[in-house]
């Protein structure tokens, strides 16, 4: 039920939250995302993929990666979802099309939200996966939103 409310919430449209935000660019895979206030980058990663994001008064993560995928763009979320069950994720929501892809799943007393997008190369993707305590879900619907909306490929 929760879930659905979260969804519902990233339906709705939600005040202009970008200008106190910050920005990652990701020039190896050329997409961009807003950062929400509050987190605190690590730094790219050796590879230039992505980055992590975390908010640690919050108790929040934020991961943000791009990768090619051997196969197509469908494969890579199939297999990504079976990772993330792997890990031991109760997958709660699921949805997807041919440019993008979001899932919600819980573990405990965490939940996750990742969406995926297809890039202009169309070999590779880029996605993002929040994660948090279940007693901030209702805290997190403008946030998740803000990041989706904000998540894009760039020079397409």
């Amino acid at each position: 039920m929760r879930f659905i409310l979260l969804v519902a919430l990233l339906l709705l449209p939600a005040p202009a939250l970008a200008q106190f935000w910050s920005h990652y660019s990701n020039d190896l895979f050329r997409y961009e995302i807003d950062i929400p206030p509050g987190f605190e980058g690590n730094g790219e990663t050796a590879g230039g993929e992505g980055q992590w994001f975390y908010n640690l008064e919050a108790e929040q993560g934020l991961t943000i990666w791009g990768a090619r995928f051997p196969g197509s763009f469908e494969r890579s979320i199939i297999d990504g979802a079976a990772a993330i069950r792997s890990e031991g994720w109760a997958i709660t929501e699921q949805s997807s099309t041919p440019e993008w892809a979001t899932l919600a799943a819980m573990r405990d007393h965490r939940l996750i939200f990742q969406r995926s997008i297809l890039l202009c190369d169309r070999k590779s993707y880029a996605a993002f996966r929040a994660e948090f305590n279940i007693r901030d879900l209702g805290k997190m619907g403008d946030i998740l939103g803000g990041l989706s909306r904000s998540f894009v490929p760039k020079g397409c």
